[in-house]
């Protein structure tokens, strides 16, 4: 039997909630992506959930995975939250994320529960902005319309002459900071592409490596103790998340910065990172922390501890809340190629992202194109 999508009742307020969409999509990409935890890339998979209210307004939000786990997301947006929203009014967006988490923390304090959360406050913060008639940047916080950013590749099955032909290709296209992938089984291997990009890139540019929480504590100090030499802006994910104590470890032991945060799920996990792990920068994900009302908190938390914000995927959206922070970093430019299915492919200047200008949360997806790769709907 199949859920409610729509609610018709006589008297509704014009921001109630009506009906609400969900979508499911494998997007291809173009070609095979690797990294030391994740394995291969084959496609990508995307979450829309669109959000009608009873004056018509709508809003789109949305999440997406590395390949695995769409159809579960897709079921608690459709089975459990969708039944659960219709009816409550769209312009309560806290108390509303309350709820959700709430709803459903008993199953899933994070982890799937969290990407669902994010596809509908999303939605809910594009409908927020569209009645404002104000873009996401200016509503989000409002410091600037444009961030530092880098080119963040998934790469570690590159040869060396690919990797750094892929390098360039960032270079060429206006980026000033890149990072690679590193965790390979000889560690001698990473150091040597970190040297070869060091020298491709010159020594003015930023330059991050990322292991995919894939070394252990001991690997980790031997191997950013070797790359040192090649003034790295920030070591991510060294060990696994949840090892606080080893990240703090890490960091007494070595002269780069650690950074982490997409595999962090809630605000409390975030709290206790930054109160234990002796982190130099923080990178939440609006699309599996609880939306931008969950990125939104932990850039204040950022804030209060002093650290920059940075973020995760996602660089459509992050572009304005990264822009809109007074303590924001460096904004990750993905390799998932879902600029050619939007409408406001990121725009670089200087160096610097573009948020866009538009009424909303500034990503508006190409229906035509992602329609050949729709796996389900409700």
């Amino acid at each position: 039997m199949s859920v409610i999508t729509k609610l018709d009742t006589p008297a509704m307020n014009r921001s109630q909630i009506t009906s609400i969409n969900v979508e499911l999509f494998n997007v291809p990409l173009d070609e095979v992506l690797n990294d030391a935890k994740h394995g291969d890339h084959t496609h990508f998979e995307l979450i829309l959930c669109t959000i009608t209210c009873a004056d018509g307004t709508q809003g789109v939000g949305y999440t997406y995975t590395g390949g695995k786990g769409g159809r579960a997301i897709y079921s608690l947006l459709n089975d459990e939250l969708t039944p659960f929203l219709l009816g409550k009014d769209a312009s309560c967006i806290t108390h509303l994320w309350e709820e959700m988490q709430y709803h459903l923390h008993y199953i899933g304090r994070g982890g799937l529960v969290s990407f669902a959360i994010s596809a509908v406050d999303i939605a809910l913060w594009d409908i927020h902005c569209k009645v404002l008639k104000q873009p996401l940047w200016k509503v989000a916080g409002g410091c600037s319309d444009r961030v530092n950013c880098y080119a963040g590749g998934i790469d570690l099955n590159f040869s060396t002459e690919k990797l750094l032909s892929n390098i360039q290709g960032y270079l060429d296209n206006g980026f000033q900071a890149v990072k690679i992938k590193v965790g390979k089984e000889d560690y001698r291997e990473d150091v040597a592409r970190v040297a070869a990009v060091r020298n491709l890139i010159g020594p003015d540019a930023t330059f991050m490596v990322d292991a995919n929480y894939s070394l252990t504590v001991n690997k980790a100090i031997k191997f950013a103790q070797a790359i040192e030499q090649y003034d790295i802006t920030w070591f991510e994910e060294p060990t696994i998340p949840d090892d606080y104590a080893g990240f703090a470890h890490i960091a007494d032991k070595i002269n780069i910065p650690l950074a982490m945060g997409e595999n962090l799920h809630t605000v409390y996990e975030f709290n206790q990172a930054i109160a234990q792990a002796k982190l130099g920068f923080l990178q939440p994900d609006a699309s599996n922390i609880g939306g931008i009302t969950g990125w939104l908190a932990v850039a204040t938390m950022a804030y209060a501890n002093n650290l920059p914000v940075c973020s995760h995927g996602m660089h459509e959206l992050h572009v304005s809340l990264m822009a809109s922070q007074p303590n924001a970093g460096y904004l990750e430019v993905h390799s998932f190629p879902i600029d050619r299915y939007t409408t406001h492919p990121l725009k670089l200047e200087n160096g610097k992202a573009v948020a866009p200008s538009t009424p909303g949360v500034g990503v508006e997806f190409k229906s035509e194109l992602l329609t050949p790769y729709l796996v389900k709907h409700s």
